[in-house]
């Protein structure tokens, strides 16, 4: 039932807000949200307990061009894109009440994002607000009591984005690091104007 969605999801952000903590955005697992049935109860309950943005969860071709992913992770991507449009067709998003991203980069990369897949998605990245999926961490005893197939990889993305991210900020001065709280715009402008 897309009420008790809903319901769950107002229980959820109100618990999160009553333990003083700023919930700046939603977001769902395996990004669940991009069935338009589910963004509409989830914008909803956004709306209900004023949160003012939500992850894109849509992964652009220009992106998803550049991976270097397997060909099954890209199909499955691209597939599930047809719903783009009904994700940015939700009332929340037309009357403002709800941003997003212009769009989100690294999904069809997931567990093998490199150093080299994060240089191509940033030098072919046009203007907007893009936020980049991504696991890094450290593959020790911690991890290894966790099962996911996210192992080896999480230390090879930490090192890419430790090495990659400050390259990008000091040789481009139109990029700069934001979080959700900052999202202003359907369009994917931010509150402070930065240009992106």
């Amino acid at each position: 039932s897309l009420a008790e969605v809903e319901r769950e999801a107002s229980a959820q952000i109100q618990k999160l807000q009553q333990a003083g903590i700023a919930v700046t955005h939603i977001d769902t697992h395996k990004h669940l949200h991009i069935f338009p049935r589910i963004t509409t109860a989830l914008l909803s309950a956004a709306t209900r307990c004023g949160i003012r943005a939500i992850r894109n969860p849509f992964e652009q071709s220009w992106s998803r061009r550049l991976s270097d992913a397997h060909r099954l992770r890209s199909l499955e991507v691209a597939a599930l894109h047809s719903l783009n449009r009904k994700f940015h067709q939700q009332p929340a998003f037309l009357k403002h009440t709800v941003h997003t991203t212009s769009g989100t980069i690294g999904i069809a990369v997931t567990g093998t994002l490199s150093a080299a897949s994060l240089r191509a998605m940033f030098a072919a990245m046009p203007p907007g607000t893009w936020e980049l999926v991504c696991h890094p961490g450290y593959n020790d005893a911690d991890l290894d009591r966790v099962r996911t197939r996210l192992r080896s990889s999480r230390d090879t993305e930490r090192i890419a984005l430790l090495t990659e991210i400050p390259q990008l900020i000091k040789n481009h001065s139109r990029i700069e690091l934001i979080h959700y709280g900052k999202i202003h715009s359907e369009d994917g402008s931010v509150t402070n104007g930065a240009a992106q």
